[in-house]
């Protein structure tokens, strides 16, 4: 630590020194659970609390989770304040989250006192190993604050290194001694990501490559986009009349209702436009990393070289030709590479009818067959019929957010911000903490969570928070199938009728909610959700719809029965 012999007038504890550097940046509401290592920055949230708020959550997981919706609703990195040892390790999935998702977050950890290091001291862990940074670790960096002066460059690199590229989770370290020690040092102005934009050549080439083809097809995904940048998309798409398909959990980055989109690339995705990505010759993939979950596991376009021709525009370097060949990689920030891809000049083409086709399979996937007693594509067109235009839908990891997925129709992102909050790192549990968030963040907008009973209970307890902060427009519905519904799905196909470890005993969800003052219902068949959505839209506070549904009812496409019958056959004909 540096001695300070003159302090004058401008000295801090270093603590005080943090929450001014947050404001700095724009932030004014962090998410976290306090905890003693960092008494010093909860003290300085009290010194600056007309400006910044800090929002008490009931778990750190919870917490990581609330500030990454907060990074995707807002473009700039979350925050989250955790203490060390069990406060670092139960955040750790919302960091893995936000990696998977490219998603900018900045998470404090409070650290043992710079004296007692390497002793394990009480709940110390070494977080630059933990968090270990690399093209498959925790965070993009992990930075440890040793000197009280130079606190503010460590949060400005922070946020400059969350946004820039990539974006991601970075990690600062906070020793408890540091953040009491008085400094005069000022705080950095806000920081602003470095774009990377498309070279001259690298747009002539792809205009060469568009115009020779016959059945080209754009998948849209990633982080970084902007309002700015979705209607460029959607700019580009209208000039060349591409269809347009929205990578994994990316469904607002083009109007669902637009022409020329064309559906979801990710699980459960159409057949049919499984099938038109197979057989495209050009697919331009905008932000995008063609992961497993948006490739159908490597299948869609095979690496490492893939049968279709492959154009590949994302912002990180490290991520371009490692999984994919591309026939032309292009390293550039979404905020660059959509408005340079709306100013190229269109060509005549002779793809109408491809386009015309992609968008009638869309429209015709969104034809539900009738299911008894509650139907849940007939839950997720009330809910877009009776919540206006821009609510924002939050889900976790489960089979039942496939209903969502295939039936609601998102907006983009440049016309009511963002409106679809999901993990694409497949995270049970994100659900109700986002939507929690988001509630609090943006109280103008509705919020409803859909959540499987196996997801809803691994972070229930904000309901609590939603509670305490005055969240008001926010609908959880938990759709209770007494089961892990997605494994037990894998076991009927794997081992049929040989259940183990997928059953789920559960609370009554309605009494659950009232007992944290939520207004809460519970619905049987599909005639009873309608009358049940509205009341709890008029509730005036948060609102659980608590809906039974029958575990055979495993996806939008198929039953645990039929799954079953086809894996008993498949074992039969293995045995003949």
């Amino acid at each position: 630590m540096s001695s300070h012999h003159h302090l004058g007038a401008g000295a801090r504890p270093a603590g005080h020194a943090l929450v001014e550097a947050l404001i700095e940046q724009g932030v004014d509401t962090v998410f976290g659970v306090p905890g003693e290592s960092y008494l010093a920055v909860l003290d300085g949230f009290h010194e600056h609390r007309d400006r910044i708020r800090f929002i008490a959550c009931r778990q750190e997981g919870g917490a990581a989770f609330m500030a990454d919706a907060q990074g995707k609703l807002t473009g700039r990195p979350g925050v989250c304040f955790v203490t060390r040892g069990p406060g670092a390790t139960n955040a750790s999935i919302g960091v893995h989250t936000a990696f998977q998702d490219s998603t900018p977050l900045v998470l404090f950890v409070g650290q043992v006192a710079s004296d007692q290091r390497d002793r394990e001291a009480f709940q110390e862990i070494d977080y630059r190993q933990m968090f270990g940074p690399g093209t498959l670790g925790l965070a993009k960096w992990v930075g440890e604050v040793q000197d009280a002066d130079r606190l503010p460059e460590y949060v400005a690199r922070a946020f400059s290194t969350a946004l820039q590229g990539r974006p991601g989770p970075v990690v600062l370290v906070l020793p408890e001694d540091m953040l009491t020690t008085l400094t005069e040092a000022p705080v950095l102005p806000r920081r602003e990501p470095a774009q990377a934009a498309p070279s001259p050549q690298a747009l002539s080439d792809l205009r060469e490559r568009l115009a020779a083809a016959q059945r080209p097809f754009v998948i849209a995904g990633g982080g970084g986009w902007s309002a700015t940048s979705t209607a460029a998309l959607q700019t580009f798409a209208e000039a060349w009349h591409l269809p347009v398909g929205c990578a994994f959990r990316r469904q607002d980055l083009f109007d669902n209702d637009h022409p020329l989109y064309a559906g979801d690339v990710g699980i459960g995705i159409n057949p049919k436009l499984a099938a038109r990505i197979r057989e495209a010759d050009l697919i331009v993939a905008i932000g995008a990393r063609l992961g497993e979950m948006t490739t159908g596991g490597y299948t869609l376009l095979e690496p490492p070289r893939q049968a279709q021709q492959l154009i590949h525009i994302h912002a990180g370097a490290e991520e371009l030709g490692r999984v994919y060949t591309a026939d032309l990689a292009i390293q550039a920030s979404m905020a660059s590479a959509a408005p340079a891809l709306a100013a190229l000049a269109p060509q005549v083409n002779g793809w109408s009818a491809w386009t015309a086709q992609a968008r009638a399979d869309y429209e015709a996937n969104l034809v539900a067959p009738a299911v008894a007693p509650l139907d849940m594509a007939v839950v997720i067109q009330t809910l877009g019929r009776l919540l206006p235009e821009g609510t924002i839908y939050t889900n976790g990891a489960g089979n039942y957010a496939g209903w969502l997925h295939r039936y609601h129709r998102y907006t983009a992102l440049h016309r009511h911000g963002r409106t679809q909050l999901a993990p694409t790192s497949g995270a049970m549990g994100y659900g109700v903490p986002a939507a929690v968030a988001a509630a609090l963040l943006q109280s103008e907008r509705w919020v409803v969570n859909l959540a499987g009973d196996g997801d809803f209970l691994m972070t229930g307890q904000e309901l609590a928070t939603a509670t305490g902060y005055g969240a008001k427009k926010l609908i959880s519905i938990v759709v209770d199938n007494g089961t892990y519904g997605t494994i037990r799905m894998h076991q009927e196909r794997e081992y049929p009728g040989r259940v183990s470890g997928s059953d789920l005993f559960n609370p009554d969800f309605a009494l659950l909610a009232q007992a944290h003052g939520w207004h809460a219902q519970r619905v049987d068949r599909t005639e009873d959700f309608e009358p049940a959505l509205q009341a709890a839209i008029a509730a005036g506070r948060p609102a659980l719809l608590h809906l039974k549904l029958d575990a055979d009812v495993s996806t939008s496409r198929t039953t645990l029965s039929a799954i079953r019958a086809a894996a008993e056959r498949r074992l039969q004909e293995q045995r003949s």
